[in-house]
């Protein structure tokens, strides 16, 4: 919906408050990339195919595993342990997760008025904090043994904080009011 909306109805709305009239220069969603840490998975390998089916769920495409670049003796870490997974969304399934997250995911939130504007990493793209996965409609409770956060990266192709504040307005991101 937010895909074939993109074009129809969210382009006039960032023309007409940005001043641009050429397409091609207004701001746009890149990627989306999503991680989720997963620090038994060095002990345990059935906690990353646990991580790994969850974010499977999550963002409908399968998770690439992070493996530890190099040894570290005090957290017990060697070089090739699973760490960590990652998603990189583009495209139709991008936009289907964004419409996901804004309309379902975030309102569902516990005392949730809007995400705080210090979240811009000052290049342009915008960081989402989650602490559990249970909230997303796909995940079955009963199948959870832990919960994890996740980070999810929203990376557009502007370099201004305004003009990526105005896109993820307008495409639905809800903001907290000052």
């Amino acid at each position: 919906m937010l895909f074939q909306n993109y074009k129809t109805e969210i382009v006039p709305k960032l023309k007409k408050k940005l001043g641009i009239k050429n397409p091609l220069a207004l701001p746009r969603v890149i990627k989306v990339v999503i991680n989720m840490r997963v620090p038994e998975g060095k002990e345990n390998k059935q906690a990353v195919a646990e991580a790994i089916e969850e974010l499977k769920l999550i963002t409908g495409q399968h998770p690439k595993v992070c493996r530890a670049r190099k040894s570290v003796s005090g957290f017990k870490l060697r070089k090739g342990d699973p760490i960590g997974l990652k998603v990189t969304l583009r495209g139709k399934r991008m936009y289907d997760f964004l419409e996901k997250l804004f309309f379902l995911v975030l309102p569902r939130l516990r005392d949730f008025k809007g995400l705080s504007l210090s979240q811009f990493d000052g290049q342009g793209n915008f960081n989402i904090g989650l602490r559990e996965q249970t909230i997303f409609p796909e995940i079955n409770l009963d199948k959870i043994k832990k919960t994890r956060g996740l980070q999810v990266t929203i990376v557009t192709n502007t370099q201004d904080q305004e003009k990526a504040k105005i896109l993820l307005e307008v495409l639905g991101l809800p903001f907290a009011k000052d």
